[in-house]
């Protein structure tokens, strides 16, 4: 293990062997790179002016208010180097001989911001486990899983637009939805909104067009991950979704955590993910070992709770090691017919469910489908969310003898619907 000169409590999800990227602004400047390091947000863009960065990157490359730039140069490695050479205690002085307090802005006072401009966002259904579950759900006197599902990663394109950062208010959605007993659709707010726990990652340099990217190659084309909390209308959800699947129910907001954790940051929590029968085809063999050991928990705090100074209550608790399909197999799927993942594009892996109870990773699979509501401290219950309502996702990768790794938290808490929308 590292020691950096800043000072860094053991429980801190950003030791010296994270650092990930993000972008932040303050009172008195607008959003630019920082990276994560204890407490503080190392600034970036200010490294670079110092002249700390010549030689690792272009200057301009940090100025940006988004990461693009950086991951479409390949460049974010030897930035995360260097930092770590300028942080580590008795590593290069440099940083800690100037004026050092010019270089590091309490996260308590930074605002941060979606790190990337998402281009394209692509969500997939790789869980076994959450396949399993809606299909018996969906699908109670038939097989769970399609024919296809163990033998391609199952994914839609989303909406970039409404892709938003943690602390982000998610206003309640309108749609089209049908009431079992109700001779026709009805059009207003939401009554099943859900969420979905995923953990997605942003790509790097881009693929030509035409030139898939190998699952064996994938790595040299991701940039890192975040968390992912794809909230999810299901009641509009089940009277748009077919023939073409997911549309309205889940292109009203997508919450992503604010640090791009790197390949690098989690190369101790790799591991082999789970057998996959059948074989994959060619196409989507040679991933190696491409899964991460990332313990993810939700909570939710509802308005009650918040009135009366309870804390958050935790829902689930799962993990994103025994996802099915791995995120080399997913990009090597998402550009096989030659299409372009581009610097910045972001990739979900679709809700992360376990096995075992109160490891599901979304309230239809954990209340089935509101048939066994969740009790909440003060004698609440949910089936699905309600206005005032606050999710919070957390994820991080631990084990002994190597310093935990987090990803920080991807929050949201639920806003009444607007008004303004006819029936």
């Amino acid at each position: 293990m590292t020691d950096s000169w800043i000072e860094v409590a053991p429980e801190s999800d950003f030791p010296i062997e994270n650092l990930p990227f993000g972008i932040f602004s303050t009172a008195g400047s607008g959003p630019h790179a920082g990276m994560a390091i204890g407490t503080q947000v190392l600034d970036l863009r200010e490294l670079a002016r110092s002249g700390l960065l010549d030689g690792v990157c272009d200057r301009g490359l940090l100025e940006q208010p988004v990461l693009n730039a950086l991951f479409e140069a390949g460049a974010w490695k030897a930035v995360r180097d260097r930092a770590a050479a300028l942080l580590r205690e008795g590593g290069d002085p440099a940083l800690r001989d100037a004026n050092a307090a010019a270089f590091f802005v309490e996260q308590a006072r930074a605002a941060m911001h979606v790190p990337v401009a998402v281009g394209d966002y692509v969500d997939f259904y790789s869980s076994l486990e959450h396949a399993t579950n809606l299909g018996r759900l969906f699908r109670p006197d038939a097989e769970p899983l399609l024919p296809n599902w163990r033998w391609i990663p199952i994914g839609y394109h989303g909406r970039s637009s409404t892709i938003v950062v943690d602390g982000t208010p998610v206003v309640r959605p309108h749609g089209q939805r049908k009431p079992p007993d109700a001779p026709q659709p009805v059009f207003g707010p939401s009554a099943s909104l859900d969420i979905e726990v995923e953990i997605g990652f942003v790509t790097g340099p881009p693929n030509a067009p035409g030139d898939p990217i190998p699952a064996a190659r994938a790595r040299e084309h991701v940039a890192g991950f975040v968390l992912v909390n794809d909230w999810s209308a299901r009641d509009i959800q089940a009277w748009e979704y077919q023939p073409l699947g997911p549309f309205l129910g889940k292109s009203f907001a997508t919450t992503l955590s604010p640090w791009v954790v790197t390949l690098d940051a989690l190369e101790p929590f790799r591991l082999a993910g789970p057998v996959q029968d059948p074989p994959p085809l060619p196409y989507l063999r040679d991933a190696g070992d491409a899964a991460y050991d990332v313990h993810l928990e939700v909570t939710i705090q509802t308005q009650r709770m918040r009135e009366r100074g309870e804390p958050p209550h935790a829902i689930s608790r799962t993990n994103f090691r025994d996802m099915y399909w791995n995120y080399a197999q997913q990009l090597a799927h998402a550009t096989a017919n030659g299409a372009v993942a581009r610097a910045g594009d972001l990739f979900a892996s679709g809700t992360i469910s376990g096995a075992q109870p109160g490891t599901e990773g979304s309230l239809i699979e954990l209340t089935w489908r509101g048939q066994r509501p969740l009790a909440l401290p003060g004698g609440e219950t949910r089936a699905f969310l309600e206005d005032g309502d606050e999710i919070a996702i957390a994820g991080w990768c631990e084990r002994p003898g190597v310093r935990r790794i987090g990803f920080g938290q991807a929050r949201g808490r639920i806003a009444a619907a607007r008004n303004g929308a006819t029936s």
